[in-house]
């Protein structure tokens, strides 16, 4: 990864109304970590920022980072940038500083490159099942992207981490039984009509059970008849006894 330079200015704003008043004055709020230095609160002009975002392949950024007033330059990784939920605009920046001569650790995204066989004869889809591979390498070599052919996927297949190329320099970490791309086959125009009847099928099956409720109600009905006529029964036979003991 080739590193771009990125200006940045002392901080000393870090309370909320602070952190408000930078962003009026058209910069953006960032920290760096890491190296033998504590933490360090700079401001970073937001043109600036949103430009080197606009014209890199993914967030994964190596930048040659000046700070003013200081000596010399800091090489460090773009390690976390926060957007506002409505316009996207970048909101916060976190750095983190590390050595040309170290490996470092991040999440490179991956992309598909090329079309599927199993998609473009066979019908099927391509299902992009991991979308960031985890990344060992100095930082010159680390990847901003990693690029798969899929262009050999049949229907059923599929692409492992074992089976990606790592770049030069580059360690892929992780299980590498972990599927990355797969084809998978068509739906049948008789497996969608089968679906759709089995939906048909369950979605009736609470009309059934009103049904019976309601083929229960005479029942109970009836049964409310035959106490009444046995109550009667029992109002006439104590008016009898009564008659005979006068």
């Amino acid at each position: 990864m080739k590193s771009v330079s990125l200006s940045a200015f002392p901080r000393s704003a870090v309370r909320r109304k602070g952190v408000r008043g930078v962003r009026a004055n058209g910069r953006v709020p960032a920290v760096i970590y890491g190296g033998q230095a504590k933490p360090e609160t700079l401001e970073i002009r937001q043109r600036e920022i949103e430009d080197l975002i606009h014209h890199s392949v993914s967030e994964n950024v190596l930048v040659d980072l000046s700070i003013d007033g200081a000596q010399g330059s800091r090489l460090a990784l773009i390690q976390e940038i926060q957007h506002h939920a409505l316009t996207q605009k970048v909101l916060h920046v976190d750095l983190h500083e590390v050595k040309a001569d170290e490996k470092v650790t991040i999440w490179a995204p991956v992309e598909a490159i090329g079309e599927a066989a199993g998609v473009k004869s066979g019908g099927g889809t391509l299902e992009h099942v991991l979308f960031k591979l985890k990344v060992r390498a100095l930082p010159k070599d680390l990847p901003e992207v990693i690029n798969v052919d899929v262009s050999p996927l049949e229907i059923g297949s599929r692409i492992h981490i074992s089976d990606i190329g790592a770049p030069a320099g580059v360690e892929i970490l992780g299980d590498k039984k972990t599927t990355v791309f797969s084809v998978a086959a068509p739906v049948s125009e008789a497996a969608e009509a089968a679906a759709t009847a089995e939906a048909g099928a369950t979605g009736a099956q609470p009309e059934m059970i009103k049904e019976k409720k309601e083929d229960g109600a005479p029942a109970a009905a009836a049964g409310d008849k035959k106490g009444g006529d046995k109550a009667a029964a029992d109002k006439g036979g104590d008016k009898k006894a009564a008659e005979k003991k006068k």
